[in-house]
């Protein structure tokens, strides 16, 4: 039997992908390998992402509030959609339950659920709920829709691009790491009150209740720019990278000092004891947005202080490099399941 382990998330679904027929309604457009499926409804396309976390695994309910699990779960999901340059129209909710959740623990996860959905307008219609042993687990499929011409996949970036990202990087990891500090603090006192600062507030929101960037679709649109690749950051920087530039066909250069880390994350990485550029690119957990754009577009997003260009794309696929301000190039290599809550 091969263990799970050699081949990592990313090698296990593609193992999937080999082994999945090939769509036979042409409705289907395109199936697994972006961060939705997407399906020709005539005029439009739909797009279909679903995600699952799993108690244990993504989250911790020691720290998790369930509110801000609840609309963790929704964002996360529309970060998907938003990374496909559309814009989220429905989804479903599916949960699993043991016997230690009371009634008004469901009520306090579904007024997170609700407040994601009006923070993103979408309509909550429908899903299914069991009992669990394991805890509690959540599955959130969203639908949503992007204009023909607009839609953007992770395939299609070309040599030369400019490489951007939308807000900071490697802060939800540090707050991940404030978290569980603090956990180990209690459990070995649980007389002992957390002692987060709050000049840490911004690390902690990055981890308990991160914000898809719809706001980004929304401004593309508005300067006229359709990126020429786009994926969203859940796993890492360098993890979603690798995947960009694997299934473009391209290699990349980015420069560690134009990384957009955020004072409080280099503050706690020092605390740490952390590389700041190493949370960044391997932290996961952000939900930003990594695209590319042609050289003669950027000009137009060079204002936008929420955008950040990191690097370029290059013709040599076996070259994915991260270039220091002192000179050396380092490959960049994924970092495999990625670091959830609980690994």
């Amino acid at each position: 039997m091969t263990d799970l382990n050699t081949l990592g998330e990313f090698g296990l679904i593609e193992r999937i992908r080999q082994a999945t027929p090939a769509p036979t309604h042409p409705e289907t457009v395109r199936g697994i390998g972006d961060d939705a499926a997407v399906f020709d409804w005539g005029d439009e396309y739909g797009l279909l992402a679903t995600d699952m976390m799993v108690e244990g695994v993504h989250f911790d309910l020691t720290y998790m509030p369930l509110k801000h699990l609840g609309y963790k779960v929704v964002a996360i999901n529309v970060s998907d959609i938003a990374a496909m340059n559309g814009l989220p129209l429905q989804i479903t909710v599916n949960i699993g339950l043991s016997s230690r959740f009371p009634v008004e623990a469901v009520d306090e996860l579904y007024e997170g659920i609700r407040a994601a959905c009006e923070a993103y307008n979408v309509d909550l219609v429908g899903g299914d709920t069991s009992s669990s042993r394991s805890g509690l687990i959540l599955s959130v499929s969203v639908l949503g829709k992007v204009a023909k011409d607009l839609i953007t996949y992770r395939h299609t970036a070309q040599p030369n691009d400019v490489l951007c990202v939308t807000g900071d990087l490697g802060s939800a990891y540090l707050g991940l790491q404030l978290l569980e500090r603090e956990k180990q603090v209690f459990l070995a006192d649980p007389n002992m009150q957390p002692s987060i600062s709050e000049e840490r507030s911004y690390l902690l929101q990055r981890q308990l209740r991160p914000d898809a960037r719809t706001d980004i679709v929304h401004e593309l649109r508005d300067l006229g720019i359709r990126p020429t690749a786009m994926i969203d950051i859940s796993d890492g920087l360098a993890s979603e990278l690798l995947h960009l530039c694997r299934q473009s066909g391209t290699g990349a250069v980015i420069f560690d000092e134009n990384l957009p880390i955020d004072d409080q994350t280099h503050l706690a990485a020092e605390e740490f004891k952390i590389s700041p550029v190493t949370a960044a690119l391997n932290g996961g957990e952000d939900y930003e947005l990594l695209f590319t754009v042609r050289p003669q577009e950027f000009d137009k997003l060079s204002t936008n202080a929420r955008i950040t260009a990191i690097g370029y794309l290059t013709a040599d696929p076996a070259q994915v490099i991260l270039a220091t301000k002192a000179g050396q190039q380092t490959p960049i290599r994924a970092q495999g399941w990625g670091n959830n809550a609980a690994q």
